[in-house]
């Protein structure tokens, strides 16, 4: 059976131990499901014996009033990873760019259609940020670039102003541009290309309710695109019934939250800042990031996870990310009191040497 590579992967850890499982893994929105959420999820059961609607239309319409676009810019999907392979298969590109390191799926997509994949890579010494150095690597040759904004894991922000060249390089040669922002709406500073997609047909934005509102079983993700025409391809490129009654109940439910996501983005910050501070007192490398996860470095490589997960934690080994080693991990900000165990755990195992 195929390896899974990502964090929240509990059954296959309950295998090596068998209590509670604290999971720093999975970077979920630490104040959980908001209660109208949870509500309209539950309520919507009732209606699960009849198919959900395969067009997804008062989810598309919300979020686009939410957005301030036309539902046919809107796309829904089974969760932001279904998006990414629908999107490989409507384009077919021949050479597309990723990042590393960056969110393993992008790079997986393209190759399932077999696009030759190219690596920009990013560098410790500078703190995984994107630099103007890319810009000589979008050439002509180059069908389409995939970003993550935060990047995924080191949390870092792309500079608005390099994305505006980026994007501006990537038209001039016309080369389409994916920008996952499934994170953006936890970072106190994300500032969203929500309005670029009306000018740039070639721009494609990836969302999903899964972070900011703690759904990940439930799986919901939408794209934006001023291209309705390629998100009527992708629509093709999957089965018709990709998001349950249940998930879409959901998610018209989140979009009427008013404030949790700012609630969040607060709590957030807050709490990355003092485990940023703990995990530097401990004399970690941490690599100080603007979502709600954080990238370290430890010398004691895949025995800190063991030693950890001896202790109820998870964490996510990062050696499996192109352009990282079994040197590197993350770690989810959850709540307070969650943080202060991940951090007596790893201080135990500091003072082990292990």
């Amino acid at each position: 059976m195929t390896q899974y590579r990502h964090g929240g992967d509990i059954e296959t850890e309950k295998a090596y131990y068998s209590g509670e499982l604290l999971d720093f893994s999975a970077n979920i929105n630490p104040l959980g499901m908001p209660s109208a959420v949870i509500r309209a999820a539950q309520d919507a059961i009732l209606d699960a014996e009849q198919y959900p609607d395969p067009l997804c239309r008062k989810l598309r319409l919300a979020i686009a009033r939410k957005e301030g676009l036309l539902p046919g810019h809107v796309l829904c999907g089974n969760g932001a990873a279904d998006l990414i392979y629908r999107l490989a298969l409507a384009l077919q590109p021949k050479r597309g760019m990723v990042l590393a390191p960056t969110f393993s799926e992008y790079e997986e997509a393209l190759k399932m259609t077999g696009c030759q994949v190219v690596h920009h890579r990013l560098s410790a010494a500078n703190d995984f940020d994107l630099t103007e150095e890319i810009l000589g690597h979008l050439t002509e040759d180059l069908d389409l670039l995939w970003l993550c904004n935060p990047n995924n894991p080191s949390g870092r922000l792309i500079d608005g102003a390099l994305m505006d060249k980026i994007l501006d390089r990537c038209s001039e040669n016309n080369i389409f541009v994916a920008v996952d922002e499934c994170f953006l709406e936890l970072c106190r500073d994300g500032k969203p290309l929500t309005q670029r997609i009306l000018e740039m047909p070639n721009l494609f934005l990836l969302r999903a309710f899964t972070k900011g509102f703690a759904i990940p079983g439930l799986r919901l993700g939408y794209g934006l695109c001023g291209d309705p025409a390629l998100l009527d391809r992708m629509a093709l490129c999957g089965p018709p019934w990709a998001v349950s009654v249940p998930a879409m109940a959901a998610g018209l439910a989140a979009l009427e939250e008013d404030g949790f996501l700012e609630k969040s983005r607060a709590y957030i910050a807050e709490e990355r800042d003092w485990l940023l501070a703990a995990l530097g007192r401990l004399g970690l490398w941490v690599c100080e990031g603007a979502a709600n996860y954080l990238l370290l470095r430890t010398s004691q490589g895949q025995d800190l996870r063991d030693a950890l997960r001896s202790q109820g934690i998870l964490i996510r080994g990062c050696g499996n990310y192109e352009g990282l080693d079994q040197s590197f991990f993350r770690v989810a900000v959850r709540r307070h009191e969650d943080n202060e165990r991940l951090i007596e755990a790893l201080s135990r195992c500091v003072e082990a040497g292990q």
